[in-house]
């Protein structure tokens, strides 16, 4: 017979898919909630459903939002003629604490890597090619800001590759600074690290 009840089982279950949870965190956080007040476990459920609820993808630069388009999009004092192409939500995040940026961003969301079978066509670099394409204010550079390991490297070779073979398109492609440590994310570097690695950017 099954010790754990049914309900702890299954919360226990749910925390261990999440990336960087194992069993024993996922114990931990399921006996916390179980421990404290009841309003603590339905403050985590309702902000999990607003998740879902309220949170959107910008139709423009896949960034995430409350509104279609995002802030950052439907700011008219951004520079439109840029855009920063990174990996994750969270690296526009990171950029955006220099202060040092002004342009547009492009959310790919992951990066090329066969051996996790993603390719390019699971990653919006289509719609990145088509949005240059078709973009009323001519774009005249692209930052690649993908992260400084293997495949990030490859991520960003193949979006330079994309725009070689793009007719009447030709912006300048240029990767952050080798300021940013190899291997690492742009996510956990500091601010000082990517203001200058956003200010010696190299074209490709």
């Amino acid at each position: 017979m099954e010790a754990t009840p049914a309900p702890v089982a299954k919360l226990v279950d749910e925390f261990s898919r999440l990336p960087g949870i194992g069993p024993k965190t996922a114990s931990r956080l399921t006996f916390y909630l179980l421990r404290h007040s009841s309003e603590q476990s339905l403050a985590l459920a309702d902000a999990l459903r607003e998740l879902h609820e309220k949170v959107v993808f910008c139709s423009q630069c896949f960034n995430i939002a409350e509104s279609d388009p995002c802030v950052i999009c439907a700011n008219d004092n951004r520079d439109r003629s840029i855009i920063c192409v990174v990996e994750e939500p969270l690296d526009v995040l990171a950029i955006e604490r220099t202060r040092d940026y002004h342009g547009l961003y492009h959310v790919l969301h992951g990066h090329i890597a066969p051996a996790e079978g993603i390719g390019p066509e699971d990653l919006k670099i289509a719609e990145l090619v088509e949005r240059v394409r078709l973009s009323v204010d001519p774009v005249r550079e692209i930052i690649i800001a993908t992260n400084p390991n293997l495949e990030g490297e490859a991520t960003a070779r193949y979006l330079a590759r994309q725009f070689e073979s793009v007719q009447n398109i030709s912006p300048k492609i240029t990767h952050l600074a080798r300021g940013l440590p190899m291997g690492g994310d742009l996510e956990y570097a500091d601010e000082i690290t990517l203001s200058r690695a956003l200010s010696g950017r190299s074209e490709i």
